[in-house]
């Protein structure tokens, strides 16, 4: 998708015959007649849903964005469940000249000196027409009758527009008068080079606090727009300045301690009532975390920083980015985890809501998540007990959810990453930012499509209503990795798909387990033990929701108070080896793997030839 024929803003990927490789949620549930036409005016495709029964459309709205919906019969609603570019914002020059795009926002506001084009096609959300100068600027008459010239606004944690001008000075002074001295220049930065912008501003975002600073961006403005308006004959009245500043750090002192004194006496964590969650004010998270200094990770709706309450307690600190996005998350969260307890479940400490800001406080876990130990390649091997405890531990977390809950709670982001350890390597299954409550009176919940790809169930990915099954689902994925040691789908150095449980599910069939265990583990694990998180990732993952066991059933296998069989090769598995070019690692080091090339029928028979593998993440 391009803006005005020229500028890429969206692609779904290459087209390799039977997939985009950027829409991987569309491999195995429809069929492209790919008779690719191009004009002058248009360009196009078509396809079919291989389920007769599913209505499908592709809409674009006036915002640029595409959204993709299937009609269900039953309770006949059009399903949103896949839409890009995922944000307002991603849309390229959504606010037109001037303006920026923030998510907290309209989401489009005019910068400082500029105001709408056009109010009333603002008022009804159609920002493209962008913004006007409220002053027009001094240039051309260089120093106004008044001897004053024009100046600068900085505009901090701004992404910068592009494309703009390069030029050959050494610093941020000569920068701002090659600026001054071109009247068509109406902004400039200095970030180790003088760029400098001419004429109109486009595609202006506004970055949240935990995105990296891209520059200070210095906007041209009639001094009239200018907070103080500078004089070459410096008409300020700098003594004045100074006893202005000097009253008010005075007074910011007294109120400094007066707002100390009430929040030593507030923050503190109410351990009269159990399991209650305190409210704390912004300023006392921003002074339990060091002004959010000591980052811990991030995610799609925020990030997370260690902090120390008055007590000495240490916490971990959710701050979420993005209004309506955090607001829904915070909403979730607060409601699905605050009222729960689970030795299994992160424990939700208190919130803070404070107009537009959200934090969620927890307790923090000082081994982090389960991803950095089983891929990261600097943090310490976990044995098999360890490994074989936390698959069991997290299942238990996940069948309190769906069983035990006075709602059934589906958690619908299951993956390593939201799988914390605390100092002994308990488990404790977070974020619950994405989760569905279910009533007990209903056994399937219609919803958008949500989760992280290489994890969802297949009724995700047709647009059907799901269940606490869906859960199940991306739980069989992850014990697939916790077994491995890697991401179930990674990259060969030659550029070929490395999927790992279809090629395990192989194994199991042929009793070969343990050609699937982690490497680095030297063949150390319980084969009992390791049978039968083999056999319970299998049937996890299988297509057809009935065939996959309850979370509870998933325990007493684990446990050994169940026997399962050996898993059939899901049929969505089976077709997705057929239609691409998967390689299949055996369980060597990866910088010496042999690999094989699975055939598309159902002979475990294959050629083998040497490859490498590179580790990338989902």
């Amino acid at each position: 998708m391009t803006w005005n024929g020229t500028r890429n803003y969206w692609t779904s990927g290459d087209w390799d015959g039977n997939i985009f490789s950027l829409v991987p949620e569309m491999s195995l549930n429809y069929i492209y007649n790919f008779n690719f036409s191009e004009t002058k005016e248009r360009k196009f495709f078509t396809y079919s849903v291989k389920n007769d029964s599913i209505l499908s459309r592709f809409v674009m709205g006036s915002s640029g964005q595409i959204n993709q919906f299937s009609w269900l019969k039953d309770s006949q609603p059009w399903n949103l469940f896949w839409s890009q570019p995922r944000s307002q914002c991603e849309v390229y020059a959504i606010c037109g000249a001037f303006g920026s795009c923030k998510e907290e926002s309209l989401p489009c506001t005019c910068l400082h000196g500029f105001e709408p084009k056009s109010p009333n096609d603002w008022n009804l959300s159609s920002w493209s027409g962008g913004c006007r100068r409220k002053t027009p600027l001094r240039c051309g008459q260089n120093v106004s009758f008044d001897g004053e010239i024009d100046g600068f606004w900085a505009l901090s944690g701004m992404k910068l527009p592009d494309p703009s001008r390069s030029l050959a000075v050494g610093n941020v002074s000569e920068c701002e008068l090659a600026c001054l001295n071109d009247c068509s220049c109406t902004a400039y930065a200095f970030k180790s080079r003088c760029l400098i912008w001419n004429g109109e501003l486009l595609d202006l975002k506004q970055l949240s606090g935990g995105n990296v600073d891209e520059g200070t961006l210095h906007l041209r403005l009639d001094p009239s727009e200018m907070k103080f308006s500078v004089s070459r004959k410096g008409t300020i009245t700098w003594a004045f300045v100074g006893a202005v500043a000097g009253a008010v750090f005075l007074l910011g002192i007294v109120l400094f301690f007066i707002w100390r004194r009430r929040w030593q006496r507030n923050i503190v964590c109410s351990d009269a009532v159990q399991g209650s969650l305190t409210a704390f004010s912004f300023r006392s998270l921003q002074m339990a975390t060091k002004n959010f200094s000591e980052k811990l990770g991030g995610g799609g709706f925020g990030f997370v920083f260690k902090g120390t309450l008055p007590d000495q307690t240490t916490v971990a600190v959710k701050k979420l980015e993005g209004l309506r996005q955090g607001e829904k998350q915070f909403r979730t969260e607060v409601s699905t985890i605050g009222t729960i307890q689970h030795v299994n479940l992160i424990r939700l400490r208190g919130f803070c809501s404070e107009m537009a800001k959200r934090l969620l406080v927890y307790d923090y876990m000082p081994n982090g998540s389960l991803d950095s130990h089983l891929f990261g390649k600097n943090s310490n091997v976990l044995d098999w007990p360890t490994r074989y405890q936390i698959a069991i531990a997290t299942a238990r977390g996940i069948s309190y959810l769906h069983e035990k809950c006075r709602d059934c709670i589906i958690h619908c982001d299951i993956k390593p990453e939201n799988i914390l350890l605390d100092g002994g390597f308990c488990p404790k299954v977070a974020d619950f930012g994405l989760a569905k409550l279910v009533g007990r009176e209903f056994s399937r919940v219609l919803t958008t499509m949500r989760g992280t790809r290489g994890y969802l169930a297949p009724e995700w990915i047709s647009g059907l209503a799901i269940t606490p099954k869906a859960d199940v689902y991306s739980y069989g994925m992850m014990v697939f990795e916790i077994i491995s040691g890697r991401r179930n789908t990674e990259q060969s150095a030659v550029g070929e798909t490395v999927f790992f449980p279809i090629w395990a599910l192989r194994k199991i069939m042929d009793g070969e387990i343990h050609c699937l265990l982690d490497y680095r583990l030297e063949g150390n694990a319980n084969m009992e033990e390791l049978g039968r998180a083999c056999r319970v990732a299998g049937w996890c993952i299988q297509d057809d929701e009935n065939d996959r066991p309850s979370m509870g059933q998933v325990i007493q296998i684990l446990e050994g108070v169940l026997e399962a069989n050996v898993p059939p090769v899901p049929r969505s598995l089976q077709i997705l080896a057929e239609n691409q070019n998967v390689v299949f690692f055996s369980n060597s080091s990866p910088a010496a793997s042999q690999s094989s090339e699975l055939p598309s029928n159902s002979s475990t028979n294959s050629r083998s030839k040497s490859v490498s593998s590179a580790s990338s993440k989902e």
